[in-house]
């Protein structure tokens, strides 16, 4: 089975209220963390509707503090999957109260393992992505899976057939 990556598609809206702030009334980063895995859990379940765990978190840049009071969107989906493991790429958004006008203020990039009931990974549907952003985030999601198994020692720098330039002579 193939699906699209806007079968995942997570968006989790919420204001930032004073007691998740830090001392200059800005979202602690923490929390802000904790809101992107929430989104991107729900869409890893959604893509593999199974039980998933969080493997890594691979990349977080945040760009602009969110201040009390803020309205902030995250809108998470699958970017690619592998054999049980998701990458779901993940933004963040403050929306001006006034204008409306949204400003991204954060990105990462988590990824979750699905598994079944006694915690073994399961397989979960490939994606077939459709926008000129899905097919970059696809295209990038082997390159970073690769990396990430390079530097955790599981993959050895010659077997990496999207990294070989950065390695080898």
């Amino acid at each position: 089975m193939i699906k699209a990556p806007k079968e995942s598609l997570t968006i989790l809206t919420d204001m930032v209220l004073p007691g998740e702030t830090n001392p200059l009334g800005n979202l602690f980063g923490g929390e802000l963390l904790a809101r992107m895995d929430r989104a991107c859990s729900i869409a890893a379940q959604r893509h593999s509707r199974k039980i998933v765990v969080t493997a890594s978190v691979n990349h977080v840049a945040f760009t602009k503090a969110v201040p009390v009071g803020s309205v902030v969107t995250i809108e998470a989906k699958v970017s690619r999957a592998f054999k049980s493991s998701m990458e779901i790429y993940v933004d963040v958004w403050v929306e001006d109260r006034e204008s409306q006008q949204r400003t991204k203020v954060n990105e990462g990039i988590y990824t979750f393992v699905a598994v079944d009931r006694t915690g073994s990974p399961v397989a979960v549907p490939q994606i077939k992505p459709e926008t000129k952003l899905e097919k970059e985030r696809y295209e990038g999601a082997l390159r970073r899976k690769q990396l990430s198994l390079i530097l955790s020692g599981k993959m050895s720098p010659v077997d990496a057939t999207e990294l070989k330039a950065l390695f080898t002579n």
